[in-house]
């Protein structure tokens, strides 16, 4: 039989059909809206058992009636997590228990207005890497159990406005930029598939980062509405359980290996490109560069270190 094809119009049920995850264990961050919800629901239609590990628990629970009542799968939990406090972050991890198969890194905020976490770190790094990061890592032993996990990280094409700003990575003495700050995050999600994929591969896990496309979310609500008309006029929209094929297909289907594709877009490996002409299409090689990878990753090790230790925990 020959190998089934995804693409940008496929969506989140075409790659789980005909695929069986009876027995293997999902969380999602995020799932309370958005592509996530349709990650989850794709995860729980195939049989995998799924944790919405959301922020807003009574919304969290609303989805997972939804998808109880829509796939069939009562085997569906909501989890608490606040990816701005590393405490919330480590009593998740320690509730957890047994093998993790499919981590996906879903959650994020998008070119919010200034804003600071628990620990004073810029809110769009503190969210869409370091709270993931930091999640990762205490889940490890469990995603080892399984032996062959996967990690997806959510990414997107705005990693293009900027690399990591390792001398003023919180926006600490330079002027807040909002698109940059998105930018960086993302950068940060390709750079931590890059390196967990190296770190990991000995425990039999694999990661990669991915672009959903252009999916009209609540994701957007900080943008000036004149702009966001205009970018739906100009560029390709895909529906939420469009946008949400990528990250099944990278956690289901996918060949992954340290030293591969980090980078996959409409459910392949995205082009290596100097510049993202259309908005969307391509993965620039600064969130790609393997020595920039571990150093955020000793930067983020530290910096979540440093913090559990002040909130009086040990990593």
């Amino acid at each position: 039989m020959a190998a089934r094809t995804f693409g940008a119009d496929s969506t989140a049920l075409d790659v789980v059909d005909r695929l069986d995850l009876t027995g293997k264990s999902a969380i999602v961050t995020g799932a309370s809206s958005g592509i996530g919800v349709e990650t989850a629901r794709a995860l729980a239609s195939a049989g995998a058992s799924v944790t919405l590990a959301v922020r807003d628990t009574a919304a969290g629970e609303r989805t997972a009636a939804d998808l109880r009542a829509s796939t069939g799968n009562l085997d569906i939990r909501v989890a608490e997590v606040d990816l701005a406090d590393l405490v919330s972050v480590r009593a998740f991890a320690e509730h957890w228990s047994g093998p993790l198969h499919f981590l996906i890194n879903n959650a994020g905020i998008m070119h919010a207005p200034e804003t600071r976490s628990v620990a004073g770190w810029e809110m769009h790094m503190a969210v869409n890497h370091l709270g993931h990061f930091a999640l990762a890592t205490q889940l490890l032993p469990a995603l080892t159990e399984a032996h062959t996990a996967r990690i997806v990280s959510v990414s997107s094409s705005g990693h293009a406005s900027s690399g990591i700003r390792f001398d003023d990575m919180f926006f600490q003495r330079g002027t807040y930029d909002a698109g940059l700050a998105y930018g960086q995050s993302k950068t940060a999600n390709v750079l931590f598939a890059v390196e967990a994929a190296k770190r990991w591969a000995t425990y039999g896990i694999t990661a990669a980062a991915v672009m959903p496309g252009g999916i009209w979310t609540n994701l957007q609500r900080y943008w000036d509405p004149a702009v966001l008309a205009d970018m739906k006029r100009r560029y390709p929209t895909k529906t939420t359980a469009q946008g949400a094929a990528t990250s099944v297909y990278v956690a289901t289907r996918a060949h992954l290996e340290p030293g591969g594709p980090a980078y996959f877009e409409d459910c392949h490996p995205a082009r290596v490109v100097g510049q993202i002409t259309d908005g969307i299409h391509g993965v620039l090689p600064h969130a790609l560069d393997p020595a920039t990878a571990q150093h955020l990753w000793d930067v983020s090790a530290e910096l979540v270190s440093a913090e559990l230790a002040r909130a009086h925990y040990t990593l």
